[in-house]
C-alpha cells in the first residue's frame, strides 16, 4: 500500500470552524463522517479519475460550507488504485479496518469495482457505484447504488444500432478487449443484434491494453460489415481511431464506434481531433443538455480543473461524482442517521434531484429511468479544445428526448460533412 497515494479533505476536529464556512458557523461535537474510495488518478483510466475527485471535492466543500452532514464535518479520504482491479480488494479493506470510514464511494470504472463487491457485500457497507457497468448482476449486493446514467446493455448499444438500420445497414462486426466491462457490453450488443436480424460477419475480442489494432482493422474490413460496434478503454480507443484512418474500414460501413470509453475525455478528444468525425458513440452530457445547475456546476469546475492541469471540461464524469454526494446528502438529511442499512433503504424507494437531473434506482441499484445517449462528432478540427465547449461538435442522435440531430451516415460521408 506503500505506492498507494492518500489524499485527506478536512482533517480538523468536528468542532473546528471550517475555512471554507461562512460566517461563525461551528461543526457540532462529534468525530467527522468519513467518506471514502480509491480512485484511478493513474494508469489508463487516470485522466478521467483525477476530473472525477474534482467533482466529489468540490461537493465536500460544499456540504461543509453548509455545516456538514448531521452538523459534523465531512472528511474525504480517497487513494489511488492505480487504474488496476488488483489494488481495490486491498484498498476497500483499509478504508473499512484502518480509516473507519462511514460511506464507502466505489472507483470509477467496472475492472476496478468488480473486485471489491463481494467484501462490500460480506461486510453488510453501503456503495455508491461510479460509471461501472453490471458488477451487481451476479453478486447481488442490496445496499449498492450506480450514479451511471445507464442500466443494461440495451442502453449502450440500441440506439446505435437502431440508428444503423434506419440507415440500412444488416450486417455487424464487433470487437472488444477481453475485460469484464467490454465484455458485458460486447455480449449485450450481441444479443440484441442476433435478436434483431443483424447478420454478425466479425465478431472478435482482444488482449486488453493492445496498442496495435491493424490487423484487427484489416480483418474488419475485409468482413465488409456495414455497422462496426466497438468495446475498449482509453488507450485502446486513440489506438483504434489511429488505424481507422490509416487503413479505413470500407465504403459500405455506415456506422462505426458504440462502446468507446476514453473518446468522451477532452484530452483524447484533442488529441484525435478530426479522427473522430463522423463517430456515434455513447455519452453522458454533451454542450445543449440542460439540468437545473449544471451551468454553474461547470463554471466553478473549470476553475478548478485548470488549476490542477485536468480536463478542462470535465462533462462525462465531475458531474455525476457531483451528483454522488448530492445523493448522500439528501438520504442523510432526510433519514437523520448515516445508518448504512437506513441509508440503503431510503436511497432505494426515493428520486433525487441532482446536477444530471433526477435519479431513481431499480431493484438492482442501477437507474431505473437511463438517460445514456448516442453522440456523432462531426466538424471537429485539430488542435482546438474550446470548440467542444459549444453544441455541434457532439451532436444527440438518440434518444429521443435529448435528440439534436439526425445521424448523418455513411460513415465515410460523415467523417467529411460540415
Amino acid at each position: 500500500m506503500d505506492n498507494m497515494r492518500r489524499k485527506v479533505i478536512g482533517t480538523g476536529t468536528a468542532a473546528l470552524v471550517a475555512a471554507s464556512v461562512p460566517g461563525s458557523l461551528v461543526f457540532a461535537q462529534g468525530a467527522p463522517i468519513k467518506i471514502g474510495m480509491s480512485m484511478p488518478q493513474t494508469g489508463g483510466l487516470g485522466a478521467g479519475g483525477q476530473a472525477a475527485l474534482i467533482g466529489i471535492r468540490m461537493w465536500v466543500d460544499d456540504v461543509n460550507a453548509k455545516g456538514g452532514l448531521l452538523g459534523r464535518k465531512v472528511e474525504f479520504i480517497v487513494y489511488d488504485d492505480q487504474s488496476n482491479g488488483a489494488n481495490t480488494p486491498g484498498i476497500y479493506t483499509k478504508l473499512l479496518d484502518v480509516d473507519k470510514v462511514d460511506i464507502l464511494i466505489a472507483p470509477y470504472a467496472t475492472n476496478p469495482t468488480a473486485p471489491i463487491m463481494p467484501l462490500v457485500k460480506e461486510r453488510g457497507k453501503l456503495l455508491m457505484g461510479n460509471f461501472s457497468f453490471q458488477v451487481n448482476s451476479k453478486v447481488q449486493h442490496d445496499m449498492w447504488f450506480n450514479n451511471a446514467p445507464w442500466n443494461d446493455a440495451r442502453g449502450w448499444s440500441e440506439g446505435f444500432l437502431e440508428a444503423g438500420k434506419n440507415a440500412g445497414a444488416k450486417s455487424l462486426a464487433v470487437f472488444a478487449a477481453d475485460a469484464e466491462f467490454q465484455q458485458n457490453l460486447a455480449n449485450g450488443a450481441r444479443e440484441i443484434a442476433q435478436s434483431s436480424g443483424w447478420n454478425i460477419v466479425y465478431n472478435q475480442n482482444y488482449p486488453g491494453n493492445n496498442t496495435d489494432f491493424s490487423s484487427i482493422i484489416r480483418s474488419v474490413r475485409a468482413a465488409r460489415p456495414e455497422a462496426v460496434f466497438v468495446a475498449c478503454y482509453p488507450n485502446e480507443a486513440v489506438a483504434i481511431m489511429r488505424s481507422v484512418n490509416e487503413i479505413g474500414i470500407g465504403s459500405q460501413v455506415q456506422i462505426f464506434g458504440g462502446g468507446m470509453v476514453g473518446l468522451q475525455f477532452t484530452p483524447v478528444m484533442q488529441s484525435l481531433g478530426s479522427l473522430l468525425n463522423g463517430v456515434v458513440n455513447f455519452n453522458s452530457y454533451v454542450p445543449g443538455m440542460k439540468f437545473p445547475g449544471i451551468d454553474d456546476f461547470f463554471k466553478r469546475y473549470t476553475e478548478r480543473a485548470v488549476a490542477a492541469k485536468v480536463d478542462p471540461l470535465g462533462y462525462y464524469l465531475p458531474p455525476f461524482n457531483y451528483a454522488i454526494g448530492q445523493m448522500i446528502e439528501q438520504a442523510v438529511n432526510a433519514t437523520k442517521t448515516i445508518d448504512n442499512k437506513r441509508l440503503a433503504e431510503y436511497l432505494r424507494r426515493t428520486e433525487f434531484n441532482t446536477i444530471v437531473g433526477p435519479i431513481s434506482f431499480d431493484k438492482n441499484g442501477e437507474r431505473a429511468k437511463p438517460r445514456l445517449v448516442q453522440t456523432q462528432f462531426r466538424n471537429v478540427k485539430d488542435n482546438d479544445l474550446e470548440q467542444f465547449r459549444s453544441p455541434g461538435k457532439q451532436v444527440v442522435v438518440w434518444p429521443a428526448v435529448d435528440k439534436q440531430g439526425d445521424i448523418i451516415t455513411p460513415f465515410d460521408r460523415a467523417r467529411k460533412a460540415t
